[in-house]
C-alpha cells in the first residue's frame, strides 16, 4: 500500500541550520544582543538616576520608563502577527507561520510585563494593585487573546491546523490593540493621559529624552528576541523535515 504521508517542502537555502543565510542571521542576533544589552543598561540608568522625580508622583512615577516600552512592544508584536497572519493564509509558507508564532510569544511576554508594571505603578499611586479601569480591562484582555492565540497553536491536532486557526485569531485579535491604545480617548478612566500627542510632549526635556531612549532600547530587545526565536523555529522545521524524510525513506524501502 502506498504511502500517502505528505512531507513538507521547505528550500534547502532557508531551512537549513549550516546555510549562509543562517548565518548571515546568527550574527544579526548577536549584533542585536549586544546592543540591547547596552541599551538596556543605559535606558535603566537615564530612568533611574538621570531623568527627574515627577513632583506629583515621586518614585513610582519611574515605573512609566518601563511600562509604556512593554506597552509598546505588545502592540507591535500583535501589528507583526497580523501581518504575518495575512501572509501564511495567502502564501501558506512556514517562514510566515514562524513570525507569528514568534512574535506571539514575544508579545504576550511584553503584556505580561505591561500588565504588572502597571500594578506595580498602581498600588502607591492609586492605592490598589488592580482597578477595573477600562484601558486595564481590555489590556488583560489583549494578554488572554495572545495566550489563547498559543494555546490554540498548542493543542491543535497538526501544526498545519494550528497554524492556519492561529492565523485567523491574529488576524481578529488585533482589533483590540486601537481599543486599548484608545481606551483614555473613549471612556472616563483613572489611567493617566497620553504624555506625547500631535501638539508636543507633556514632559520635560530630560524625561522625554530618557522616554524615547527606553522606547528605542526595548525595541531593540523585542528585534534581538525575535531573531532568536525565529530561528529556533528554523531549526524545528528544519528537523521536522528531515525526520519526515526518514520516515517516508523508510516507508518505501
Amino acid at each position: 500500500m502506498a504511502d500517502t504521508r505528505i512531507v513538507r517542502s521547505i528550500p534547502a537555502h532557508a531551512a537549513s541550520p549550516t546555510s549562509s543565510v543562517a548565518r548571515v542571521g546568527d550574527r544579526l542576533a548577536r549584533l542585536f544582543g549586544v546592543l540591547a544589552l547596552l541599551a538596556m543598561a543605559v535606558a535603566t540608568y537615564l530612568a533611574l538616576v538621570y531623568a527627574p522625580q515627577d513632583a506629583a508622583q515621586g518614585p513610582a512615577q519611574r515605573i512609566f520608563y518601563f511600562h509604556v516600552p512593554s506597552a509598546w512592544l505588545a502592540f507591535l508584536a500583535f501589528f507583526v502577527v497580523l501581518v504575518a497572519s495575512v501572509g501564511y493564509l495567502w502564501k501558506r509558507t512556514p517562514g510566515w507561520d514562524a513570525v507569528a508564532r514568534s512574535s506571539g510569544e514575544i508579545g504576550l511576554l511584553f503584556t505580561t510585563l505591561m500588565l504588572v508594571t502597571g500594578s506595580i505603578w498602581g498600588k502607591p499611586v492609586w492605592g490598589t494593585w488592580w482597578s477595573w479601569d477600562p484601558m486595564l480591562t481590555t489590556s488583560l484582555i489583549l494578554w488572554f487573546i495572545y495566550l489563547g492565540y498559543l494555546m490554540l497553536r498548542a493543542y491543535a491536532p497538526t501544526r498545519e491546523q494550528g497554524a492556519r486557526y492561529a492565523a485567523v485569531v491574529g488576524i481578529i485579535g488585533f482589533v483590540d490593540v486601537p481599543i486599548v491604545y484608545l481606551a483614555t480617548t473613549w471612556w472616563r478612566t483613572l489611567h493617566p493621559e497620553k504624555v506625547i500627542k500631535p501638539e508636543g510632549a507633556a514632559m520635560p526635556g530630560e524625561m522625554l529624552f530618557a522616554f524615547l531612549f527606553s522606547l528605542g532600547a526595548f525595541t531593540l530587545l523585542y528585534i534581538y528576541f525575535m531573531l532568536q526565536r525565529v530561528r529556533i523555529e528554523r531549526l524545528q522545521y528544519h528537523l521536522e523535515e528531515r525526520e519526515d524524510e526518514l520516515a517516508f525513506g523508510g516507508a518505501n524501502g
